[in-house]
């Protein structure tokens, strides 16, 4: 009776581990920083960081964004959900990395999972550990057109925008 209930614990908190270990949360552009700065990876933070989105949520305290929130109705723009929801997309899951803007993990998922290099160097593994990869140019443009298709009464051309922020490692391209 004692190994029976012993090996239902056992299995209960084998079961619970692995439950526990499928909660992805966001870990913050930092962390990447660490692999993904080197020419040998492609620079990817550096791009990134050069880039528009890394600066997305700070351009929400701008006059200029001020003037387009005064035209939709806006009193706030570094507080409203209608201006976080593409400039700081973790507001709510991850509050902390709101400064962040859109960051690495608004594409590429929550890396508390995947972020370990041995796990990195297992592409399958990452991906089953939460990395989100995308199988086409057109999966990456209905990503970026969440926030993107026509904001603020702007078209939007993904070829252009891509060829500003891809960062494929060397050996992709």
């Amino acid at each position: 009776m004692k190994k029976i209930v012993l090996l239902i614990v056992i299995t209960a908190v084998v079961l619970l581990i692995s439950l526990l270990g499928q909660n992805f949360t966001y870990v913050g552009a930092a962390k990447c920083t660490i692999c993904h700065k080197t020419e040998a990876q492609g620079q990817q933070y550096p791009i990134w960081q050069k880039s528009k989105h890394s600066t997305s949520f700070a351009t929400l305290s701008s006059p200029d964004a001020a003037a387009k929130a005064k035209t939709a109705g806006v009193q706030n723009p570094p507080e409203s959900p209608q201006c976080l929801k593409c400039h700081a997309l973790l507001y709510e899951k991850a509050p902390e990395l709101k400064p962040e803007g859109v960051t690495c993990e608004i594409c590429h998922g929550p890396g508390s999972e995947y972020k370990k290099l041995s796990i990195m160097k297992d592409k399958a593994l990452a991906v089953k550990n939460g990395l989100v990869l995308y199988g086409s140019p057109d999966a990456i443009k209905k990503h970026c057109l969440t926030c993107h298709e026509n904001v603020h009464g702007t078209s939007f051309d993904f070829a252009a925008a891509w060829e500003k922020i891809k960062h494929p490692k060397p050996a992709e391209k």
